[in-house]
């Protein structure tokens, strides 16, 4: 493909994403595999720089952009590379009219700018929500040993008492070392989550909203196998991941339990007051992940923010039913609003007058409330807010 022809598939692919972040469709992620999947005569190098094409024109545009086009010229006003390309040439893209829209820069939505402002997330804070993130990796301690493992690339340490960092794009996934379960793909972030939920060997830890299970994993490791160890979402097909991934990984304490949505209790009733720990990672607006997704910021409305914000308290309060006296609650949301993190875990203090806030030290991170907040611009990883309660 020549450049132009790049230019202009990018284009085309990035109506088909608007369209999609519009009516809450594919991402964008699906989008290019689907287009790579049936356009075989797009070589390697096609596809890389289309890729980068369209996450950078992406990331480029604030508020969700009219079509693909508006975008792409948006991301030429900061690439000299990309205007001349735009020369009317075979499957290259029309030239540029005089009065032609340019998609509108910034961050994020302005609704949404202002609601990170009202967090303290704004400037140099907020631009770094849409830089590149890095692969970081978490080192299998059923497995392996973080200072004795030998990776076919050279890594870093993170901050992360089991992690390491390579450079984004490694095919981790290839080497034999994944196969055998030594590692985990696994932010920083999200380790230092697990870090402060202290899970101890023969302990009973529920994650309760658990996914595909990343973090469970991290539990079972750093609880060595021993004790009771629940994963439990309403998500089939997430939950449905684990089982593989734990194989691998060694993890033999974990039990997975599928939740019905509005009767979420039912399938925990026995372990009701016996937790010694319950993580709740809920599902939130995912802000601290945009160096990941960038085109969530274009699906988030104010409606469904409201609805994240009420889902999450009806899980605090779930949670709180199976945590036993003298037990812990963490609360854990890669959203970098308040809302979502130090209000909804104040709100859920004020709820229940038998949990107060707990001290807890990572080795990164900011206090914020009565928690602590990890950020891109900080810490070098996803965005995250922490907290943890006990139960007197």
């Amino acid at each position: 493909m020549t450049p132009a022809a790049r230019v202009q598939t990018s284009i085309e692919l990035l109506d088909a994403i608007i369209e999609a972040a519009k009516s809450k469709g594919a991402p964008a992620d699906r989008i290019l595999a689907d287009w790579f999947r049936n356009n075989r005569f797009a070589g390697s190098k096609d596809r890389r720089a289309i890729r980068e094409l369209v996450f950078s024109a992406i990331r480029a545009c604030g508020p969700i952009p009219e079509s693909g086009r508006a975008a792409m010229l948006r991301l030429a006003e900061t690439d000299d590379a990309i205007a001349p390309l735009f020369d009317g040439s075979n499957y290259g893209p029309a030239q540029v009219g005089e009065t032609e829209a340019v998609a509108n820069g910034g961050v994020a939505p302005q609704w949404l700018s202002a609601r990170l402002a009202k967090s303290a997330v704004e400037g140099q804070e907020a631009e770094a929500l849409l830089g590149r993130a890095p692969l970081d990796l978490r080192v299998n301690t059923l497995k392996a040993d973080r200072a004795t493992l030998t990776l076919p690339a050279e890594t870093a340490n993170t901050d992360a008492p089991n992690g390491l960092r390579l450079e984004p794009g490694t095919q981790v996934e290839q080497w034999p070392e994944w196969r055998e379960g030594k590692f985990e793909v696994q932010d920083t972030g999200s380790q230092l989550a697990c870090l402060a939920v202290d899970a101890q060997p023969g302990e009973t830890v529920i994650d309760l909203c658990a996914g595909g299970g990343g973090k469970t994993l991290a539990l079972a490791a750093a609880m060595d196998n021993l004790g009771k160890l629940v994963a439990s979402d309403t998500d089939r097909n997430r939950l449905s991941r684990l089982s593989p991934r734990a194989e691998r990984a060694g993890a033999t304490n974990i039990e997975t339990r599928l939740l019905n949505p509005k009767r979420e209790f039912e399938a925990l009733s026995d372990l009701e007051g016996q937790a010694d720990a319950v993580m709740v990672d809920a599902p939130c607006s995912g802000t601290g992940t945009w160096r990941r997704n960038p085109e969530a910021r274009w699906r988030l409305d104010e409606g469904e923010l409201s609805r994240l914000t009420a889902l999450q308290a009806e899980i605090f309060d779930l949670a709180a039913r199976l945590v036993k006296p003298g037990g812990r609650l963490i609360y854990v949301t890669c959203s970098l609003l308040d809302e979502e993190g130090a209000g909804q875990f104040d709100a859920f203090l004020q709820r229940h007058q038998d949990f107060t806030a707990q001290q807890f030290d990572l080795p990164v991170g900011s206090p914020r409330g009565n928690g602590i907040r990890l950020t891109p611009y900080h810490d070098g990883t996803d965005g995250f807010f922490i907290a943890r309660a006990g139960r007197s």
